[in-house]
């Protein structure tokens, strides 16, 4: 009887499949789609407008108040003396400051307009003047000695303060600290060439120091 041999031939196996291309996830569509509408509306609004943010010139639009933010720098804190070095005359080596109340600005951006050595705010330089800019005194109450202010004046100071915080281009950059004030020395006298002002006069669009002297000021 003949014997049957087993088959040596082999099956081939089927053909691979030609893999799939991966489908981008749902999160790198939403930033696609989302950057993609970011850069049509700028080249929109520069075409219209000749800004790139349809007119807008608020803090936002300032590249380093967006780095500042993302990563804030170390808070200074500075001496009079250390101050007194940021008052315009060497901006090559010193940034532009004022302080008020303690709290520290950098207002190199902008500010050495009206701020810089000879312009009309420069007595604010480099110190904390802020019983002036609660009065409108500039000759005589260049001192940070809030003795003797009313509770509205006090008002009148955290809205400086905030002005300067949220200022398009301005920014807080840290504090001075004052010796302590002798509780025995006088206050500081009042004077006419300023007259205090509601705390609602300043912030918003109208603020102002004093009579007319200061009316820029805001602006700056």
């Amino acid at each position: 009887m003949a014997t049957v041999q087993p088959s040596t031939s082999t099956a081939k196996p089927p053909p691979p499949r030609a893999a799939r291309a991966p489908r981008p996830s749902r999160l790198a569509s939403v930033l696609h789609w989302t950057l993609l509408a970011f850069v049509s509306s700028a080249a929109l609004s520069r075409a219209l407008t000749e800004t790139w943010l349809w007119g807008y010139d608020g803090k936002w639009a300032n590249p380093r108040q967006i780095r500042d933010a993302l990563f804030p720098p170390s808070p200074l804190v500075l001496s009079e003396a250390q101050l007194a070095l940021h008052d315009g005359s060497r901006p090559d080596l010193y940034p532009l400051y004022i302080a008020i109340d303690g709290d520290v600005y950098d207002i190199s951006d902008g500010g050495m307009r009206n701020y810089g050595p000879g312009m009309p705010y420069s007595v604010f330089a480099g110190r904390d003047a802020v019983r002036a800019f609660v009065t409108g005194c500039f000759d005589t109450h260049l001192t940070h000695d809030l003795r003797g202010l009313t509770t509205a004046q006090l008002e009148t100071v955290k809205n400086w303060k905030n002005f300067y915080s949220t200022h398009a281009k301005y920014r807080r950059v840290g504090t001075v600290v004052h010796p302590p004030i002798d509780p025995t020395s006088p206050i500081p006298e009042p004077c006419d060439k300023g007259k205090p002002q509601p705390s609602a006069a300043v912030g918003g669009g109208g603020a102002r120091v004093g009579g007319g002297r200061a009316g820029a000021h805001k602006q700056a």
